[in-house]
């Protein structure tokens, strides 16, 4: 096997990983600017990753079907939390969504305290491992981020707040498990804010700008030895910025 062969059969699972997260986070991200609720997907994949490391805890197979459960029923729990908090307290909603968030990082900080690869693992949770994405469970994946994308442009307003969140907490459970909860985030509100300007055509040009980020940081990973996920958000970070200075806003039709 060649070098090329090899760095090809590494790298494209991982493209392929970031772009199905692409594919359901930038409509969903849309949605979460439009509400004002910007830090609510890192509460909650903080709180997904906080239900993996309990599992682990308890000595489940990190990639078990008990984990899993783990991680999806902390993730509906705190986005339920959180939509009930948002009915009533809506007014502080972004300053209670930073509070779940400080306090499952640091519940997760404190039950890996005593683990001796609990540093490890926390970085494992926070920045990915996407250079080692698993293609048969893309597949897997893949089907869950379909269904979710059938419901949400199917259903859209219909949902209801409800519905959001628990859809929202499905994507997040999955993808953190994936890319980490740095590229969940940045996923999610790089190419909403990049593309805020755009009445038409904001979709693709969303969906394009997490494209490139995902494709050029894996490329710049893949020459430089540098770690992916962090070059992949700041590829997508930047590019997101100069497209937002280059756009200029819309007269609606």
């Amino acid at each position: 096997m060649t070098l090329d062969t090899a760095a090809f059969n590494i790298v494209w699972p991982a493209l392929l990983a970031g772009l199905l997260v692409t594919a359901t986070h930038v409509p969903l991200g849309i949605q979460v600017l439009k509400r004002g609720i910007v830090f609510i997907d890192l509460a909650v994949a903080q709180i997904a990753g906080l239900g993996v490391i309990v599992a682990d805890r308890f000595g489940f197979e990190p990639q078990g079907a008990a984990v899993q459960v783990a991680a999806l029923g902390a993730a509906l729990g705190g986005a339920l939390l959180l939509n009930w908090t948002d009915k009533r307290w809506p007014e502080v909603q972004e300053a209670v969504i930073g509070v779940s968030f400080i306090v499952a990082a640091n519940a997760a900080i404190l039950l890996l305290a005593t683990n001796p690869h609990g540093a490890e693992n926390l970085k494992d949770l926070l920045v990915g491992q996407i250079l080692w994405a698993d293609p048969a469970r893309l597949g897997l994946i893949a089907l869950l981020y379909a269904a979710i994308l059938a419901a949400w442009f199917g259903l859209g307003e219909r949902l209801g707040r409800v519905g959001f969140y628990v859809l929202f907490a499905c994507v997040v459970t999955a993808s953190v498990q994936l890319v980490g909860v740095y590229l969940v985030f940045t996923t999610l509100i790089v190419p909403a804010l990049a593309t805020r300007r755009l009445v038409r055509g904001r979709l693709a040009v969303s969906y394009l700008l997490g494209a490139v980020g995902y494709a050029v940081g894996l490329g710049i990973s893949l020459f430089s030895d540098l770690p992916p996920g962090p070059l992949i958000v700041c590829t997508m970070a930047v590019t997101g910025f100069a497209l937002f200075l280059i756009l200029r806003p819309q007269a609606p039709t």
